[in-house]
């Protein structure tokens, strides 16, 4: 089985700017074009940046979430306590608890979370015995960047089965 640990986390809150993923979730293909795409539209049109001006620390988060039956992607910061949230941005909650953290990196920030995302949705998660995801947000979290790598986890929140 891959590289993880279980750790527990303290809540914390996402601000992220979204963008509904049409393709079929099966679609991996699809699904990772929508991310690019987005990603690159928000790192040129500048909205990232202004996310970063409001970031408690260093790190970049894409989060995936279902709402209202629709698939979500957002690129994201961890809110300072006194970030006032744009008009456009979603705030995202993430309960304290128990999370499946799975480490990794690659050469860009998006084949870094590819990496640990197929890791963590097809290798832990199938051959867990005792603890499973059973939904709500997850995260890829960018840590940093050393000798032209870019390193950093997936975050799913799990229960003890």
């Amino acid at each position: 089985m891959a590289d993880y640990i279980l750790e527990e986390k303290d809540s914390f809150t996402v601000i992220g700017l979204g963008t509904e993923l049409k393709s079929d979730y099966t679609d991996y293909a699809g699904v990772a074009r929508e991310k690019s795409d987005f990603w690159q539209e928000v790192s040129q049109d500048g909205r990232l940046d202004t996310l970063k001006g409001m970031a408690a620390n260093d790190y970049i988060f894409a989060v995936n979430e279902a709402v209202n039956n629709k698939m979500m992607h957002y690129a994201g910061v961890m809110a300072k306590e006194s970030a006032s949230v744009p008009e456009e941005a979603r705030v995202i909650q993430f309960p304290k608890g128990k999370y499946l953290v799975v480490k990794g990196e690659g050469q860009t920030a998006e084949e870094m979370k590819n990496t640990v995302t197929g890791i963590a949705f097809g290798q832990v998660l199938p051959e867990a015995q005792d603890f499973a995801y059973v939904g709500g947000p997850n995260t890829t979290v960018e840590t940093g960047q050393q000798n032209g790598k870019v390193y950093g986890e997936m975050w799913i929140p799990v229960v003890e089965k």
